[in-house]
């Protein structure tokens, strides 16, 4: 999975609003092709560990408890330079500070519920997507 693929999450506050439908519809137009997609709902434990990395920060108590707090919709996309690209359309995590037309700035509702996670990075792309995906569920 790298460079061509990266990790998404339809995070718990879009989900309820009923924003699926027209996030993935962005994710179409912008050209990326999902390669596997499942809705699901996370466990506190399974919150943490996918948060792993921001254990340490005073927002991961936060953080787990409302990735925890309803289903989330969580997919692999596909498409050259995949990571920036998808970073590019989701806009800045503060939707007050993102480009117009950019997913948080039409669906999140603040820094903490901000509609979608998108990977940092190749590597990080790799990883989240082995979270949530065996090989038999990629196409």
């Amino acid at each position: 999975m790298s460079g061509n693929r990266t990790f998404t999450m339809i995070k718990p506050d879009a989900v309820q609003s009923g924003h699926i439908g027209n996030i993935l519809a962005k994710i179409n137009e912008a050209g990326f092709r999902i390669v596997a997609m499942k809705m699901t709902k996370l466990s506190t434990e399974k919150a943490g560990a996918f948060y792993a990395v921001h254990k340490e920060r005073p927002f991961y108590g936060e953080l787990v408890d409302f990735m925890s707090s309803g289903p989330i919709v969580a997919a692999i996309l596909e498409k050259d330079n995949a990571v920036e690209d998808f970073r590019t359309l989701i806009g800045a995590t503060d939707p007050a500070k993102a480009a117009p037309g950019t997913i948080r700035a039409l669906y999140a509702r603040n820094v903490g519920e901000n509609a979608v996670h998108g990977s940092d990075s190749d590597e990080n792309a790799a990883i989240e997507g082995l979270f949530f995906f065996s090989e038999l569920e990629r196409f």
